[in-house]
């Protein structure tokens, strides 16, 4: 399966509107849906943030220009939520061996649900040594 057939399957599920996969050292895209990519430092931030979270729990976690509240980060995951008038939406950041997925979840989704989806697709990913 090519790589981006994982961003696809997770746009499928309808839990996920947006998709991307990056190399774990999140110096390489390797599948987007749509136009859904990430500024460098934007990625740069995640991939340091399951790590040491510390500048992501003082800026908050920053998505294509916008910033979202943080309410998750640790080794595995990194989830994050921004809300106004109109919007309530999330990011869910899953790292495996080899890989960090980011999905954005949108207005009238429960962060739970999407989250399901992509530790599932992460799981399997790392059951196949990715």
């Amino acid at each position: 399966m090519s790589w981006q057939a994982y961003t696809d399957n997770l746009v499928a599920t309808g839990k996920i509107d947006k998709a991307a996969l990056y190399s774990r050292a999140g110096d390489s895209l390797w599948a987007q849906s749509g136009s859904f990519q990430l500024e460098p430092t934007e990625i740069a931030a995640i991939a340091k943030g399951f790590d040491v979270p510390d500048d992501l729990q003082v800026h908050g976690l920053h998505i294509q220009g916008k910033k979202y509240f943080l309410v998750r980060a640790d080794e595995r995951s990194i989830q994050g939520k921004f809300k106004d008038d109109q919007t309530d939406v999330g990011i869910i950041a899953v790292r495996t061996k080899q890989t960090i997925l980011i999905a954005h979840y949108p207005t009238g989704i429960p962060g739970s649900a999407a989250t399901v989806v992509v530790e599932k697709l992460a799981d399997y990913l790392i059951s196949v040594q990715y």
